[in-house]
């Protein structure tokens, strides 16, 4: 979960210095201290951008970017008046900041993914920005297996807090495009894993290594996206017009069952394959006991399974990423082989 907060003034004698010191544009990444936005403000300042970052005061994850010349912009998307500071001068804003959990209080999902996007939408129209690219998910589609996902699906909720506040997420975000005239550009993650991913890969792996993970569904699938690909289409559809208005899904382009990447990390680590499997009813009911306990108890901790991921590492789901190659002309760059063994050997340094 990234959240940024706590504060309310920017920098400005920091501020006024790089806008008259610096020619070229600059862009806002939100929620850039978190596993994407951490990524993607190093890659961009890599590539010569001048970067300002929404980051809450003296948030621990700011030594993820202690080495990388970045503008830190003190705010809270949650109140639009840091906001409109942050995004003074800027050119194009990369939204990343998110509850992207499977477990976190309801009203956080609602008051950082809802309301916190609507107030970076104000924000950036006030400031006539001239890109908003937003981080979206796969999950906004909906569960449906017999058909090929892509872009053109409506929009489908999950009774599940993260996705269904991504789609309402993504409804002010073309409101603001569609009514408003600002300009806009979704792209849609499947599952990212890489270098510093403190979501699903890392409890996956500790599961796998414990022996506390089962199957409910055989043959279930997973789709991968490996940062590198997810900041390469990034760049991409911030610089290309045709991506105005538009959508795009990625992925590594592959799938996997869910099976066979669990066996494929105990092969990278060295431990047995998992062989336990169990009816998705008792998981998903299993998971319902044990989401009511953690409420009942106000149990702060993580529970060792949920609905969500009962829902989402049970599915069969389909995704094409065609659209992002016929219109923009882009592919993923890194094979899934090679993005899964550079982050497992990170993550075993």
């Amino acid at each position: 979960i990234d959240l940024h907060h706590n504060g309310m003034a920017v920098n400005a004698s920091k501020l006024t210095l790089r806008k008259n010191a610096m020619p070229r544009k600059m862009v806002l990444v939100t929620g850039g201290t978190g596993f994407i936005g951490s990524h993607l403000t190093k890659y961009l300042a890599k590539a010569g951008y001048d970067v300002r970052v929404l980051v809450r005061k003296k948030s621990p994850n700011m030594r993820r970017l202690s080495n990388v010349d970045v503008e830190f912009a003190f705010g809270d998307i949650r109140q639009l008046g840091s906001l409109v500071e942050a995004t003074t001068g800027i050119h194009k804003v990369f939204h990343c900041a998110a509850v992207a959990s499977d477990w976190a209080p309801k009203r956080m999902f609602y008051e950082v993914n809802v309301g916190g996007t609507e107030n970076i939408l104000k924000a950036c129209l006030a400031a006539k920005v001239e890109r908003f690219i937003g981080i979206s998910t796969n999950d906004v589609f909906g569960r449906i297996e017999n058909r090929l996902i892509d872009e053109s699906f409506p929009l489908k909720r999950w009774n599940e807090p993260y996705p269904d506040t991504k789609i309402l997420a993504e409804e002010l975000i073309w409101k603001y495009h569609r009514m408003m005239g600002l300009p806009v550009t979704i792209v849609y993650p499947c599952w990212v894993y890489g270098a510093n991913d403190t979501t699903f890969l890392p409890h996956v792996i500790k599961a796998v290594i414990d022996r506390h993970i089962a199957f409910w569904r055989k043959e279930a699938l997973v789709w991968p996206t490996f940062i590198e690909n997810l900041l390469d289409l990034l760049r991409v559809v911030s610089e290309d017009q045709r991506a105005i208005g538009n959508g795009y899904l990625i992925h590594d382009g592959k799938n996997l069952h869910f099976e066979d990447f669990c066996n494929k990390i105990a092969d990278s680590i060295g431990v047995k394959h998992i062989r336990m499997y169990l009816p998705y009813f008792s998981a998903y009911f299993s998971a319902i006991i044990v989401e009511t306990f953690w409420k009942l108890f106000h149990i702060k901790t993580r529970p060792p399974i949920t609905t969500y991921v009962v829902k989402n590492l049970g599915s069969r789901h389909q995704y094409s990423i065609e659209k992002a190659g016929k219109e923009l002309g882009w592919k993923p760059k890194i094979s899934f082989e090679e993005g899964f063994s550079k982050t497992i050997h990170v993550m075993g340094q």
